[in-house]
């Protein structure tokens, strides 16, 4: 069993309009729901690789009750999530059939109490015992301490659980100073942390830092890896077009299920940009074409050193 917290749960909405043009009306030709949150969309993802996924963090409000109902219409992922009296959000993704592109509205999130945050420390603490690996995903909501991931990254591993942090901004900082096993930045969120926008110095610094490895998406460039074992740079054969929408949600359940199944990096450097691209030619975050992942993943070039650690 895998667990994912996303503590700012979301309704993902992703409208489809023919040419979206500020200023404009638009007729929406296609609405599409489902859970979101980082962490929900890495759920998704690694259910849909074969494995069981307990969901972890906050709902609440006719919006949160939408996702939980959704959620139990997902095989292999368990809801766990602590209600909360505030509403949980709603993400607003809004694609350009002309152009593909697409553009995304977040609302912030409920603010959390400071019981019902007491609440959820509980929870995970408990569902710890009996998962192989955790991934803490996404941005605090209101209401949350801003070292939060840190604690949870402590208290995972006091309870011997590898964690994999995905955030950004001082909840990354405190986060890596705690020592999570992996984290995910993109190159500006790696920038930010550490200073240096030189991908390959900004890594190892990072590492430096607390994280024992750190695996940095760079976008059509794919991602870049500094490992215990060695450093890699993973690219994909080609760009592909589309919804980037949960791209980087794919690759950390690439990662996280590479990590599990006890993976050599490079195979889960693979994964993870193989289902990267095909999620972006998916329609909607947290799903991938799996046509396209099945005929990428072989074709993933993947450079680098072993002995470079």
């Amino acid at each position: 069993m895998i667990l994912t917290v996303t503590l700012n749960t979301a309704l993902d909405i992703t409208y489809r309009v023919r040419e979206l043009r500020p200023h404009g009306s638009h007729r929406v030709s296609e609405v599409t729901e489902r859970p979101g949150g980082k962490g929900l969309n890495v759920a998704r993802v690694l259910a849909a690789l074969g494995h069981e996924v307990t969901v972890t963090g906050f709902t609440g409000g006719a919006t949160g009750r939408v996702v939980q109902e959704q959620l139990t219409d997902t095989p292999g992922v368990l809801d766990a999530l602590v209600p909360v009296s505030g509403a949980t959000r709603r993400t607003i993704a809004v694609v350009d059939d002309r152009t593909g592109d697409t553009t995304q509205l977040n609302e912030p999130g409920p603010t959390v109490t400071s019981a019902e945050w007491s609440a959820f420390q509980k929870t995970y603490e408990g569902l710890l015992g009996g998962v192989s690996a955790v991934a803490l995903c996404g941005s605090l909501p209101p209401g949350v301490p801003v070292g939060a991931y840190a604690g949870l990254i402590r208290t995972a591993r006091t309870a011997g659980v590898p964690v994999l942090l995905d955030t950004s901004g001082e909840p990354l900082r405190r986060g890596v100073a705690a020592r999570p096993d992996i984290v995910k930045p993109n190159a500006d969120e790696l920038a930010e942390l550490t200073g240096s926008h030189d991908p390959s110095r900004a890594t190892q610094d990072a590492r430096r830092r607390g994280a024992r490895a750190v695996v940095a998406s760079l976008g059509a460039r794919g991602l870049l890896a500094a490992t215990p074992e060695g450093t890699w740079h993973a690219t994909p054969p080609a760009r592909v077009h589309g919804n980037p929408t949960g791209a980087g949600d794919s690759a950390v359940a690439g990662l996280l299920s590479g990590w599990v199944e006890r993976l050599p990096w490079p195979d889960r450097l693979a994964r993870a940009v193989a289902l990267s691209a095909a999620t972006v030619l998916a329609p909607v975050a947290g799903e991938f074409d799996r046509a396209a992942y099945e005929e990428l993943v072989g074709r993933v070039a993947v450079t680098g050193d072993a002995s470079a650690a």
